[in-house]
């Protein structure tokens, strides 16, 4: 028997769950987030949803410790009202860059959200490109791991010339996903060597691979403060680079981020909604990408039982 399929939204990501609500065909679950007078969340389900196949989109987004609350309430809530199968779809699993102990007594905070969304009533998770890869094996549910380098691949290629660009990674960390992009595009890959002279401080070295004379586009799987986005810019400029482009998949332009790169030498900035920016985030050269037809197909094969690989075969 295949149960019914449901999609609510938390407040950080109702946009894009209206969206892929929209690809397919359905009305976005009725939900109700509030606050008690002493500042506790209360989250009531307004629908009938026992033994539904439900989703939860909600992306970890400032303020995160909220949203995340959120999230997890919504979860134990379905769970409550007897959903037969719950999945949370987390478009920007912000934690996902604490998964290291790369200093004394710290958490490491991507396991522990993890644990946490399973016990709060989470049978699966459905997220997009994870900062680190090994992030997915701290889950003990079932994850379905999506990308959208092939989303912002297809728009470079249907806006720029790509004879003469070549694909950037700000650090080797970065490089195997940088990897996948420059061959998704068929174009040649450089790298910063980027080192870590201390908890604070990053040291910028030379570029590994030709880059003068030539149209760089630096990826990222996100641009936060736009630190890395600036400096690397400097140094490709100063190796001769002609233009420099940047894409990256979630676009959260926290703190400074905004006027950096606005004052960047950029000629454009293309991001997905993963996360959802407030008007004053907008920039003239920045491009926003959906990701809802990628979600939608996904949600629409796990609740089918089909493969969600072939999605990026």
């Amino acid at each position: 028997m295949k149960h019914a399929l449901q999609i609510f939204a938390c407040n950080a990501s109702r946009g894009l769950a209206a969206e892929i609500c929209s690809r397919l065909g359905i009305r976005p679950g009725r939900i109700e987030i509030s606050r008690f007078s002493n500042d506790n969340l209360r989250v009531q389900i307004q629908e009938n949803v026992r033994e539904r196949d439900v989703y939860v989109v909600q992306s970890f987004t400032e303020p995160v410790s909220d949203h995340i609350m959120e999230l997890l309430i919504t979860l134990d809530a379905l769970r409550s009202a007897s959903a037969q199968r719950i999945t949370a779809v987390i478009p920007y699993y912000s934690y996902a860059r604490s998964d290291k102990k790369d200093a004394p007594r710290i958490s490491i905070t991507a396991r522990l959200i993890a644990d946490m969304l399973k016990t709060a009533g989470a049978d699966r998770v459905l997220t997009m490109d994870l900062h680190a890869d090994q992030v997915h094996g701290f889950f003990s549910v079932p994850v379905d791991h999506l990308t959208a380098i092939p989303t912002i691949a297809e728009h470079f290629r249907a806006h720029h010339e790509l004879s003469n660009m070549v694909a950037v990674a700000t650090d080797a960390g970065g490089a195997k996903r940088v990897g996948r992009f420059s061959e998704r595009l068929g174009i040649p890959m450089a790298i910063i060597d980027k080192r870590r002279v201390n908890d604070t401080a990053v040291k910028h070295g030379e570029v590994v691979g030709e880059v003068r004379g030539r149209d760089v586009v630096i990826f990222e799987d996100e641009i936060s403060t736009g630190a890395t986005v600036l400096s690397s810019v400097d140094i490709l400029k100063t190796a001769g680079a002609r233009s420099a482009h940047v894409g990256a998949v979630h676009g959260v332009l926290c703190g400074p981020a905004v006027e950096r790169l606005r004052n960047a030498d950029l000629e454009s900035i293309v991001v997905t909604n993963t996360v959802n920016r407030a008007e004053e985030k907008q920039l003239p050269n920045l491009a926003t990408l959906t990701v809802a037809p990628l979600f939608a197909a996904a949600i629409e094969r796990i609740h089918s039982g089909e493969s969600v690989g072939v999605l990026f075969d």
